[in-house]
């Protein structure tokens, strides 16, 4: 059977389906949905960092206007704990203790009839303190470190010998802030129940996990739980976990027998839905005068919660990045009584990649060598960890095609030496990668008598264009025009989806409905060659193809009928298949799963009396697989590009180093990219279809962001001479 065999590596760039419903304002986000009688929360949250509550204060907000419950940890219902995920285990249940672990954690709920009334009672209510010394500093030796957490820590050959006999040697320090991921939508959570039945509106990128945790906390059945999310008003990680306001909104909502709708404010989001974690790297580089690599060392200490878990291997990517005979990573992290860390966008590599690739460049300094050269004289066309080729790696094509696009042969290599006026102008690149990831998905396809088709999977649309390129997909597949299909998300009840997280949605849910079309189509043809008066009888699923809203014989059009006649005959009003992925087993196939590549160019100015940094041009060179739609990648490359500045001059969460207060929980004071900061962004996709998979498919969400800090910093050091080690890079640094 086939449909679309031959694969281009740029899909068409279509239009997203559903952006009519997003500029029009009718797209329904989590905080825009209402129930009749719903009643309102408001979170009451520490003021401290870190002791206990001696005594909770609640009457003058249980006397006041409107208030219909408040909840602390002495009245709440006693719930289940959360299950493991496929990310590590849930967060620990609200308000189920006295014990303070974070500045601003949850100390009690109020609900009220109106928001502004259950508001004005969270004021009211107030805790005595058992205030403890909080732990805040990464480097502090009392803090409780985690070595090797997850099991990611690598090692092969002898990295401290090769270092000692080492040519040429750099050992350098890197750190990088605490991020928040400040999504433009604000969490919002509406719980309804009816009896033990449970329905949550939820701003999520998981709705299967919520509806797990759900069905573990409360103890009913994840048939009787359903969670719904059509739209998301961004998530960049932050939606990747069930957090305990859900919980708490979800166990309201059951007491007072009404639904219960909560949004968080903004400086709620700094402290209750994660944040990147801040980090300290250190990395040790060995290598021949010519520039090949003999040594890495790279070990990482980050910053982890009291009491939970996040996976942050900043030193993974390291093991495979390049050739190398001797390379050691060690990660661990640190528990201080911080809010807890959790994915943003690139977690890890982000971090990881600034390192390195800051180290390599200093490398190509101390050698004088360019430092693409450089890092095409250590490519690797082999997994280091395995010796397997990889499924698909076109790293090479794209620092010739970024470079050629640039114009890096135009750079001086000299630092300094380049001038605009007043300004110095600095070039810097960087090697970026994000690792193959996916997770086992689920999806249904149906085609109506009307020859129309939906297809559904209990995904979430973060603004990526999963309801699009999904869409393109299946039409693909079903060789129906894209107006005639439909594709659904955002519901629980619909078949079972991995998170939209890691770059690994577009792949497995991709692979699930193609998996899904692939088996409807057989549906169809064993439904019409046993017909006699069908012209596909006797035919096979191998023997078709379907174009035009037709099944034919391979190369005869005109030995075929449309999915509408094959209905109608057989009077069907539709006829539904069902199909699931899981991710593919390297060794069974013979290769290593490539995740996606790139390489970052960029031009910084810097005024060179007052240190003022600005990016003024950014190429992005992508092998991101087959791109199914290059409108919504190119978009995607985007954004992330806008993070990966925002990461590397402006965003830092500030902790107050006494109080463990964040300093800057407002859109006021802290700082992300704005238009004025994002110059002209070029981009370029390379290579081909990826081997690996069904789709051929890539994800390439985290890329776009990967890369970006590291050629910012190296564009630094080249404008200016002065080599910058500290994420973000700020004025007063330079001066």
């Amino acid at each position: 059977m086939s449909t679309v065999e031959s694969r281009p590596l740029v899909g068409t760039g279509v239009n997203r389906v559903d952006g009519p419903r997003k500029v029009t304002g009718t797209a329904p986000y989590p905080m825009d949905f209402s129930v009749p009688g719903q009643a309102y929360g408001a979170l009451v949250q520490s003021t401290v960092a870190a002791g206990r509550i001696v005594r909770m204060h609640t009457d003058a907000a249980e006397g006041a206007p409107g208030v219909l419950s408040v909840l602390t940890h002495e009245n709440r219902p006693e719930v289940g704990a959360g299950p493991m995920t496929a990310l590590g285990a849930s967060p620990p249940s609200p308000l189920r203790n006295d014990r303070i672990v974070h500045h601003g954690q949850h100390i009690a709920f109020v609900v009220a009839e109106t928001p502004e009334q259950a508001v004005a009672a969270a004021r009211l209510v107030h805790a005595d303190y058992d205030a403890a010394e909080p732990l805040l500093d990464l480097r502090d030796p009392r803090a409780e470190t985690l070595v090797d957490p997850w099991g990611t820590d690598t090692a092969r050959g002898d990295a401290a010998a090769a270092l000692e006999s080492a040519e040429v040697t750099v050992r350098a320090t890197y750190t990088t802030a605490d991020n928040t991921n400040n999504p433009l939508g604000l969490f919002a959570t509406l719980a309804a129940w009816e009896g033990d039945t449970l329905t949550v509106h939820d701003t999520s990128q998981w709705p299967s996990m919520v509806r797990a945790t759900l069905s573990a906390v409360f103890g009913i059945p994840e048939s009787a739980v359903r969670v719904l999310v059509p739209y998301v008003g961004g998530g960049f990680g932050a939606g990747l976990r069930a957090w305990p306001h859900v919980i708490l909104t979800a166990m309201a909502a059951r007491l007072i027998k009404r639904p219960v709708k909560l949004v968080l404010t903004r400086p709620q989001m700094f402290t209750s839905i994660g944040h990147r974690p801040s980090g300290v790297q250190w990395v040790s580089i060995g290598a021949t005068r010519e520039g090949d690599l003999t040594a890495v060392d790279h070990r990482s200490l980050s910053s982890l919660s009291m009491e939970e878990t996040d996976f942050e291997p900043f030193s993974s990517g390291s093991a495979f990045a390049y050739r190398c005979a001797n390379v050691v990573t060690q990660d661990r992290q640190a528990r201080l009584n911080v809010a807890v860390p959790t994915s943003m966008r690139a977690p890890a590599e982000a971090q990881g990649n600034f390192a390195l690739e800051s180290a390599l460049d200093e490398l190509a300094r101390d050698l004088r060598v360019d430092p693409v050269e450089l890092r095409r004289r250590n490519h690797t066309d082999v997994d280091p960890r395995n010796g397997l080729p990889w499924s698909e790696k076109a790293l090479l094509e794209c620092y010739e095609a970024g470079a050629r696009r640039f114009g890096w042969a135009d750079r001086n290599p000299e630092p300094r030496s380049m001038r605009d006026g007043n300004w110095l102008v600095g070039y810097g690149m960087a090697s970026a990668w994000f690792p193959y990831f996916a997770q086992p998905c689920a999806a249904q396809a149906t085609i109506n008598s009307d020859g129309s088709a939906l297809v559904r999977s209990a995904a979430t649309d973060i603004g990526t264009g999963t309801y699009t390129v999904m869409a393109q997909l299946a039409a693909g597949e079903l060789g129906l025009p894209l107006d005639l299909v439909r594709f659904d998300l955002g519901d629980s009840d619909m078949p079972n989806s991995m998170m939209a997280g890691g770059s690994g949605l577009t792949g497995g849910l991709g692979n699930a409905v193609h998996d899904a079309c692939r088996r409807l189509v057989r549906s169809f043809v064993e439904l019409a060659r046993g017909d006699a008066e069908s012209p596909l009888q006797g035919a096979s699923p191998d023997d078709v193809e379907c174009t035009g809203g037709r099944i034919h014989l391979a190369g005869r059009p005109d030995r075929g009928e449309s999915y509408a006649a094959v209905l109608a005959r057989h009077e069907l009003s539709e006829l539904t298949a069902n199909g699931s992925s899981t991710p593919p087993d390297a060794e069974e196939l013979g290769m290593s799963l490539a995740g996606a590549y790139g390489a970052k160019f960029v031009e910084v100015r810097v005024d060179a009396d007052l240190g003022l940094i600005r990016v003024a041009r950014v190429v992005s060179a992508i092998d991101g697989g087959r791109i199914l739609n290059e409108k919504t990648a190119r978009s995607q490359i985007i954004g992330g590009t806008v993070g990966g500045i925002g990461m590397a001059l402006l965003e830092d969460t500030v902790t107050d180093p006494r109080t463990g207060r964040i300093a800057n929980g407002t859109f006021g004071d802290y700082l992300v990219a704005v238009n004025a900061d994002v110059p002209d962004l070029d981009v370029i996709f390379v290579g081909e279809p990826d081997r690996g998979t069904a789709t051929a498919t890539k994800g390439v969400g985290e890329v776009g962001l990967v890369g970006i800090p590291p050629a910012i910093a190296n564009a630094v050091y080249h404008a200016t001479g002065k080599r910058l080690r500290d994420l973000p890079i700020t004025l007063d640094a330079l001066l």
